[in-house]
C-alpha cells in the first residue's frame, strides 16, 4: 500500500505537516498527535459524521467538537485515527475505487462474524481483522 495515501485521506501535508515517506513517519505522527482538522478530513472522506467518528474512537463527540481545527489528539487517539485512514487507504487500493469500498465497509461479512466491517473499527483488534480480510479479498480468498 502507498503509505501517500493515508496522508491524502488526512488533508495531505497541508493538514498533517509532514510527508508520510515510511512506516516510522506514522509512529513519529501518532506520536505528535493527528489534527482535528486531519480527523475531519478522514470524516468526510468516509462519510461519517463527527458524533459517527467520535463512535469509532475513545474520545467524546464533544470532546471533538471543542477542540480547534490544529488541536491534536492524544497519541492513543491518534494511533487509531491513523489505523482507521490506513483502512481506508487498503480498501481503496483493494476495491478500486472510494465508492465500493465504502460499500463493502456497511455490508455485513460472514468471515468477519456477521458483522459489517465499518462496526469493527471501533476497535484497534477489529480494524486489523478489516486489513486482514482486506488481503484475504486482494488475493481471492472469500470466506
Amino acid at each position: 500500500m502507498n503509505l501517500s495515501s493515508i496522508a491524502k485521506i488526512l488533508g495531505g501535508r497541508r493538514t498533517l505537516h509532514l510527508d508520510i515517506r515510511n512506516r516510522m513517519d506514522l509512529v513519529e505522527l501518532g506520536k505528535k498527535g493527528v489534527s482535528k482538522a486531519a480527523l475531519l478530513k478522514l470524516a468526510g472522506y468516509l462519510g461519517l459524521s463527527v458524533g459517527e467518528m467520535a463512535a469509532l474512537l475513545p474520545v467524546g463527540e464533544r470532546t471533538i467538537q471543542r477542540y480547534s481545527r490544529t488541536r491534536r489528539f492524544k497519541s492513543s487517539v491518534s494511533e487509531h485515527i491513523l489505523q482507521i485512514a490506513e483502512v481506508a487507504a487498503r480498501g481503496e487500493e483493494v476495491f478500486g475505487e472510494k465508492e465500493r469500498f465504502l460499500s463493502w465497509l456497511n455490508l455485513s461479512s460472514a468471515a468477519l462474524g456477521n458483522t459489517t466491517p465499518g462496526d469493527l473499527l471501533s476497535s484497534r483488534f477489529g480494524a486489523e481483522l478489516v486489513l486482514d480480510e482486506l488481503g484475504r479479498i486482494e488475493h481471492g480468498i472469500l470466506a
